[in-house]
């Protein structure tokens, strides 16, 4: 599924990293820095909410250890917590700390905002993509 529009408002068609449209990254857990379920981003959004990650629980306790636990719920947050296999829109500079460290988690590139590109190079993307043939 595809977004035809970044968020409404009339904004043009948001783009992922290989030039498409962006696709939806997650309706199930809820995800995106707008809850849209598209890894979709703004100016507002100052941490880059743009990589759609596969979570794994090396990456996880990886992400908890450097100070953003992404898996414990906060329920008076409507945060339900990521578990492994979940996708999630992830900070793009989580990612490229995750991807130095050695942690990275596997990416969608169809929903990954081309914003990503801005701190991570595509062929690093690309060398954790779980959506190329």
């Amino acid at each position: 599924m595809f977004r035809d529009d970044a968020g409404g408002g009339g904004r043009k068609s948001s783009r992922n990293v290989l030039g498409e449209p962006l696709q939806s990254c997650s309706f199930d857990p809820i995800t995106g820095f707008f809850r849209n379920g598209c890894c979709d981003t703004a100016a507002e959004d100052v941490g880059s909410h743009t990589v759609c990650i596969v979570a794994t629980e090396e990456f996880l306790a990886f992400s908890k250890a450097s100070g953003n636990d992404l898996s414990t719920p906060l329920p008076e947050y409507g945060f339900p917590g990521v578990k492994p296999g979940d996708r999630w829109c992830l900070c793009a500079p989580r990612w490229q700390e995750a991807f130095e460290a050695g942690s990275a988690p596997r990416v969608v590139l169809q929903a990954t905002h081309e914003g990503a590109l801005e701190y991570s190079a595509l062929a690093d993307l690309k060398r954790y993509a779980m959506d190329l043939s």
